[in-house]
């Protein structure tokens, strides 16, 4: 087959959970297909600048596609604009407006879609939010495959985004809750459909040496990813804090990823900011647990990440899809409120063993569920039905 994938950003060094997840799969899927990425020239998504060259290129046994971007978003237009499409009262208008605001704007893709989006046999559209899939995705409806990476928050409340889900031609889910979410939105029924999440190889021996030069001392619970308020951090933070000033245990919060928001200091919180991959195998292989306060997520690939090397979780209750994952895999504790995060916190500090269990059960999931040929395997089979089918 010949297999588009449609994305708003694209590269090795670019970070974000679609991004990284269409990257992955494009690769895979080149082994077998024919399969070009069509993407933007920016590389960071808070003003999507035209950082890269436009044109064709090649990684990964992969054809890359470049297209620039109209122009940078505008961040107090975009603020303006979110308050108004997000207000009580509002019309589809703004709601449009927001996701060209949302960007990135990049109509020359939009235009290669439409003179030759029939070239191909599938079109792979990730994330519904931003405007290649908004506005590409009707173009090339009838081949269209939707990775939404659709989470619980207030765009997924948009009423235009009934119709656009009842568009596309198949969907790729992340997780069962995402499937749900979507399904409801588009008025309860959707294309052909499968929930795969992301692919995993099993984990690697861990370098522990690794954090010697940090001065990392047992205990310490972890949490990686884009340190971020929209990620939950400034709620992990203060609950720590509070945490320490209450209960006065032996144990630190480590943050790895990213920084896009201040912090409270305190002597019990290391913020270390981008890590390497050596640093975070390492910090994976030495902490009690992860800890994943986010609200939204569509997959926490990070949570993945910790159950294939058999860490457990505490993770935010108030998210579906982590409850969810949590509770399918039997890896980990969900808390909602401060108390329920002091409780499990202590929970899994004094009882190791069961700690321990938990992360056992979380690879016995990622097993199961998570290894690429299991993954492959099921996408292959929708991608053949959609292509076939009359």
């Amino acid at each position: 087959m010949k297999i588009a994938c449609v994305v708003q950003r694209y590269g090795a060094g670019i970070t974000g959970g679609s991004e990284a997840h269409c990257r992955h799969l494009a690769e895979r899927l080149a082994v077998r297909h024919e399969v070009e990425v069509l993407t933007t020239c920016a590389a960071d998504y808070v003003h999507w600048r035209n950082t890269l060259p436009p044109g064709v290129s090649e990684a990964g046994g992969v054809r890359i596609r470049r297209f620039p971007v109209a122009r940078q978003r505008d961040l107090h237009a975009f603020r303006d604009l979110s308050d108004r499409a997000f207000a009580r009262r509002h019309t589809a208008d703004d709601e449009a407006a927001w996701f060209l605001a949302n960007g990135p704007e990049t109509p020359a893709l939009v235009d290669y879609l439409r003179a030759h989006g029939h070239d191909y046999d599938l079109v792979l559209f990730w994330a519904f939010r931003y405007y290649p899939s908004i506005a590409g995705l009707p173009v090339v409806a009838d081949r269209a495959v939707l990775v939404p990476t659709a989470e619980e928050d207030p765009v997924l409340d948009f009423a235009t985004l009934g119709a656009f889900f009842r568009r596309p031609r198949g969907y790729i889910f992340l997780t069962e809750e995402e499937r749900d979410m979507v399904t409801a939105r588009a008025g309860g029924a959707v294309g052909p459909s499968i929930v795969i999440g992301t692919g995993l190889d099993p984990a690697a021996p861990a370098s522990p040496s690794a954090l010697d030069a940090l001065g990392l001392a047992d205990p310490f619970v972890v949490y990686l990813g884009r340190v971020d308020r929209n990620k939950g951090c400034d709620a992990l933070v203060e609950h720590f804090i509070r945490y320490q000033a209450e209960e006065g245990r032996d144990v630190t919060l480590v943050l790895a990823g990213p920084v896009h928001t201040a912090l409270p200091a305190h002597p019990r919180v290391r913020v270390l900011g981008f890590v390497s991959d050596e640093v975070r195998e390492a910090l994976f292989a030495r902490a009690r647990a992860l800890v994943m306060p986010s609200p939204y997520e569509s997959l926490c690939i990070a949570l993945l990440e910790a159950w294939n090397r058999s860490l457990p979780a505490l993770v935010n209750a108030r998210c579906a899809v982590l409850r969810g994952q949590v509770r399918r895999a039997n890896g980990g504790l969900h808390y909602g409120t401060y108390r329920e995060f002091a409780a499990g916190l202590s929970w899994l500090l004094d009882h190791p063993e069961e700690a321990r269990r938990f992360g056992r059960q979380g690879l016995a999931y990622v097993e199961s569920e998570y290894r690429w040929p299991t993954v492959m395997t099921r996408i292959e089979s929708l991608l053949s039905t959609l292509a076939t089918a009359p």
